[in-house]
């Protein structure tokens, strides 16, 4: 039975903990803003955590890979990390970590480890940095205002993306301020964390200080953006107005566009599930590219493990979706079946084209899956049921081995969260950044080994929001260096 501390002895203990939090904070703020270097605790966020944030993230890394990573252990590299001269990058300290502990005494220090492992990272030839690209907004509806809200958060030394205008059919000083409230305030996601203003006089946003500008135009290839000093842009096109290649190449007409990318579903252009397919797709090739959806980005990196691991031979997707802007507030027309009634006193059987929508990322499941959605009162946060036959038998501890192994390494950490919780709920996946998370005590094998169940989170804003950025960071080549 372990010891029961004394109360002051525990106290004493968790403020020692909390100091080395507040100081972990500190290091990684500098990291950040002086060298370009953003650091996770394998793929969790670390920038604008608070202390008691971070020591959860610490109980959760030792849960997750089975070792005792303490703040002591991170803060140690972390500070390390923080003398030498390493490349702007993305850094996984958790990987770093984890293999310290096992790895360590193999080294003569904790310096000499890091420029082992780093050496890809350190050094003038290593020291590669991007040309940062100009991005637009073009609408600002939900993902439009979350995808503002990253690029401000993950702007850092404004390196890779930023945040130049926003396009809209026109604004008042009314309108505006209405805007910028909107960006302020989330229902759902709560506060931003900086400031916004409107600044009526020149029709702009000043987010952080930096001036965003409004453009009111009905067609994109009336606008010249370089009337605005943007260039060579990428168009992130949030309306859903325009989703197949001749529309949205009316983008590229514009003056000081180069590329568009569309937060939907797309037809003829490349439909994009970052983790699976991006590198199919070359970006000094291909200008205009889509970023499927929400549902299609939480279930396709799943749906690649167990492929790769266990073939799949067929399938159903059920999904359950929290409602949306398209459903009625109160029963009223609606030109879809169903869609029409209360949104938010309903459970609403829809359709979805995930199931097929998957093949344009992963094309050997073509054929193979069928899907259907159910609407549900709640504002965010859904849930996608994949019931599968496999062509080759296993267990769920076999099979949920699979998926953490593939959540802690490889191409698709970024898009897979393994959760060990028995009490998940949706709102627990509010924020989450991975698209999909797997929800492994509820997976559901037969007797036989063939027939499996799996449960998939998804926040459908936040976690498909992610995606997109990631999408975005490779489409504009200003993608970072990363230690995962």
């Amino acid at each position: 039975m372990a010891e029961i501390l004394d109360y002051q002895d525990s106290v004493a203990i968790r403020i020692a903990k909390e100091k080395a939090a507040t100081q972990f904070i500190k290091t990684i703020s500098d990291l950040y803003l002086d060298k370009g270097i953003e650091t996770v605790l394998f793929r969790n966020q670390l920038i604008d955590q608070r202390a008691s944030e971070i020591l959860n993230l610490h109980d959760y890394a030792r849960k997750f890979v089975g070792q005792n990573i303490t703040i002591e252990d991170t803060l140690a590299l972390l500070e390390e990390l923080a003398i030498l001269d390493v490349a702007p990058s993305r850094m996984d300290i958790g990987k770093l970590t984890s293999e310290w502990l096992k790895e360590g005494s193999d080294y003569d220090n904790k310096k000499s480890f890091l420029e082992d492992k780093l050496k890809d990272f350190i050094g003038n030839e290593n020291m590669e940095r991007t040309t940062p690209k100009d991005v637009v907004l073009y609408g600002f509806g939900r993902i439009g205002r979350l995808v503002a809200r990253e690029l401000m958060g993950q702007e850092g030394k404004g390196e890779q993306l930023r945040l130049r205008a926003i396009v809209t059919r026109g604004e008042s000083a009314i309108t505006l301020e209405k805007r910028a409230s909107l960006l302020r305030e989330d229902s759902v996601h709560g506060e931003f964390p900086g400031t916004v203003e409107a600044d009526v006089e020149n029709n702009a946003l000043i987010v952080n200080g930096r001036t965003i500008r409004m453009i009111a135009a009905n067609k994109p290839e009336d606008i010249d953006y370089t009337a605005y000093g943007i260039n060579d842009a990428l168009i992130i096109d949030n309306t859903g107005a325009f989703r197949d290649d001749v529309e949205l190449g009316r983008h590229l007409k514009a003056k000081g566009a180069s590329k568009v990318l569309l937060t939907a579903p797309g037809k003829g252009v490349p439909n994009i599930v970052h983790g699976v397919n991006q590198t199919n797709f070359s970006p000094k090739e291909v200008d205009i590219f889509s970023a499927a959806s929400c549902t299609t980005n939480a279930i396709t990196p799943v749906l690649k493990v167990i492929e790769d691991n266990f073939g799949v031979l067929r399938g159903h997707i059920e999904t359950v979706h929290a409602y949306t802007n398209d459903q009625n507030l109160v029963d009223n027309m609606h030109s879809k079946y169903r869609r029409g009634r209360a949104a938010g006193l309903n459970m609403v059987i829809t359709e979805t084209g995930a199931g097929k929508a998957v093949a344009k990322a992963l094309p050997v499941l073509a054929g193979k899956l069928t899907s259907n959605a159910i609407r549900v009162p709640v504002p965010n946060g859904s849930l996608a049921i994949l019931n599968l036959t496999i062509d080759k038998a296993t267990d769920k501890e076999a099979l949920n081995e699979v998926m953490r192994e593939a959540a802690l390494s490889g191409d698709l950490v970024e898009q897979i969260n393994f959760s060990l919780s028995n009490e998940l709920v949706s709102s627990d996946i509010v924020g989450n950044s991975c698209p999909s998370v797997f929800d492994s005590p509820a997976t559901i094998v037969d007797a036989e080994g063939k027939n499996i169940v799996l449960y998939v989170w998804y926040d459908n804003e936040y976690g498909y929001t992610r995606q997109v950025i990631r999408l975005s960071k490779y489409i504009a080549e200003v993608r970072r260096k990363r230690y995962y």
